[in-house]
């Protein structure tokens, strides 16, 4: 029996603002340890009994989840863009319609990218016991054993109550976030469980519930598989009958209506990182619950997350309590513990006031490397560029600029109109305006080069691209 993991990474995690944002969201990002949550799910879901992953993302994203795979040894499967995010239900009748292609009765493993579960080996025992209740035509659906009465989360009420090792039990139904009341009344029944949006299930069997239950997706999300494009390993669903799937999530659009679904709890440590009080929670903290990260130190403090992101900004808290503080060299938020989940609000203002930092990473990644501003005025700006070994941008000209480059670690492949030439640590090349031009990096370690722009106009959409190996329009 072999389990195709489908990967869901779609989302922009604006509760863990300023290090998430929609440009760079919360799953490609090494929040708890040296790699991402997307990399520890793939790892988590990779070996013996498991298919390579199918993923489904976003075209900003499908260059970050192949380079990211790469770091971690894991060749995927397909990868499915989706045009736009339509919420799960879209995603997954998507991969179950892919999947069916090559094998209807298959079992596919539906997970976000974006959580942790510290017990790979108790994760997969459980998924061991849910796929005797798929391979049956079941709906299995993962629920985490609370430990608090958690009113972020939604529940499932299961007939009855665990008892023993974790097996596959009757659902009764899903329950909405609950108040607080209601949330420490369902942890003290003992029958309900945490919603954790992981699901099992054969392929004939997600697509007999969608039939039966969420009829009206069929033909949108079928066309857009079927008339999808091959591009560089990708394949992107059709944009025009993908943006007619209404947006709705697999728990509103099947699982809340089907009956038989099957639930497995989960005892052994899983967190959602849906605010930055859950990530503290996740952290190591001292006897004060002091949490640190990157260069913070923390003065007299209870129950507070200090956190840098940058090796030039020192954090400093001095007398703080339930208190989060994250830093950026962009952005700076300061939070009481409890109010956390109000952080998505702050997002939107920022985005309100026409702020960059509610969407744009300082860091801009792209298929090649990733580049960031060092300084910026009205005419010119100072960026930090570091392309992958063997990694080429794209053959372009500017109307409104020209760029002055030097290589400052590894060796530069310079192309400017006809001549080329190779640059190695402190030679320099000046593009005039108008120039076409190109860099690449023929080297075996990260090439790094500062580039001096001046012009009238510094936007990044003065590109003109006259070949580009990423495909890129």
């Amino acid at each position: 029996m072999t389990i195709t993991p489908v990967l869901l990474c779609g989302g922009s995690g604006t509760r863990l603002w300023p290090l998430s944002r929609k440009s760079y969201p919360k799953q490609f990002v090494k929040l708890l340890g040296d790699e991402s949550l997307f990399q520890a799910s793939a790892k988590r879901l990779t070996g013996e009994g498991f298919a390579p992953p199918l993923i489904v993302t976003g075209s900003d994203f499908r260059f970050i989840v192949t380079e990211q795979l790469a770091a971690a040894g894991i060749d995927p499967g397909a990868i499915l863009i989706e045009p736009e995010g339509r919420n799960t239900a879209p995603a997954v009748l998507a991969a179950a319609l892919w999947l069916e292609q090559s094998d209807p009765e298959a079992l596919m493993l539906v997970a976000p990218s974006d959580h942790v579960i510290p017990d790979d080996d108790a994760f997969r025992v459980v998924v061991e016991t849910g796929a005797a209740a798929a391979e049956a035509g079941r709906l299995v659906t993962f629920g985490i054993t609370p430990d608090r009465a958690e009113t972020g989360y939604g529940w499932l009420e299961l007939k009855a109550a665990p008892e023993g090792p974790a097996e596959a039990m009757e659902l009764l139904r899903f329950v909405e976030k609950p108040d607080a009341a209601a949330a420490q009344d369902m942890l003290e029944q003992g029958r309900f469980l945490w919603n954790a949006g992981i699901f099992l299930f054969k392929v004939s069997t997600i697509l007999a519930a969608f039939r039966a239950h969420a009829p009206s997706l069929l033909e949108p999300v079928g066309a857009a598989v079927a008339q999808g494009k091959a591009d560089l390993g990708f394949l992107r669903l059709d944009p025009e009958v993908w943006s007619e799937a209404e947006n709705i999530s697999i728990d509103y659009a099947v699982m809340e209506k089907a009956d038989n679904i099957s639930a497995v709890p989960f005892g052994a440590g899983w967190s959602d990182l849906g605010d930055w009080h859950a990530v503290w929670r996740e952290m190591e903290s001292d006897a004060d619950g002091i949490a640190t990260s990157g260069p913070a130190t923390a003065i007299e403090c209870t129950d507070t997350l200090l956190r840098s992101e940058s090796g030039d900004m020192e954090v400093v808290g001095i007398g703080l309590k339930d208190t989060v503080v994250i830093a950026l060299p962009d952005a700076v938020l300061v939070a009481d513990a409890t109010r956390t989940q109000d952080v998505k609000q702050a997002v939107a203002l920022l985005k309100e006031k026409g702020a960059k930092q509610a969407t744009a990473f300082p860091r801009d990644h792209r298929p090649w490397g990733w580049f960031e501003t060092l300084a910026l005025s009205d005419r010119f700006q100072v960026k930090r560029i570091v392309v992958h070994p063997g990694a080429s941008l794209s053959l372009q000209s500017h109307h409104h600029r020209s760029e002055h480059w030097v290589v400052v670690q590894g060796t530069a492949k310079v192309t400017v109109d006809e001549v080329e030439k190779l640059l190695t640590e402190n030679q320099s090349v000046y593009i005039p305006l108008g120039a076409v031009h190109r860099m690449e990096n023929p080297g075996k370690v990260p090439m790094v080069l500062i580039e001096v722009q001046t012009g009238a106009y510094l936007g990044e959409d003065d590109i003109v691209r006259y070949e580009d190996i990423y495909a890129r329009e």
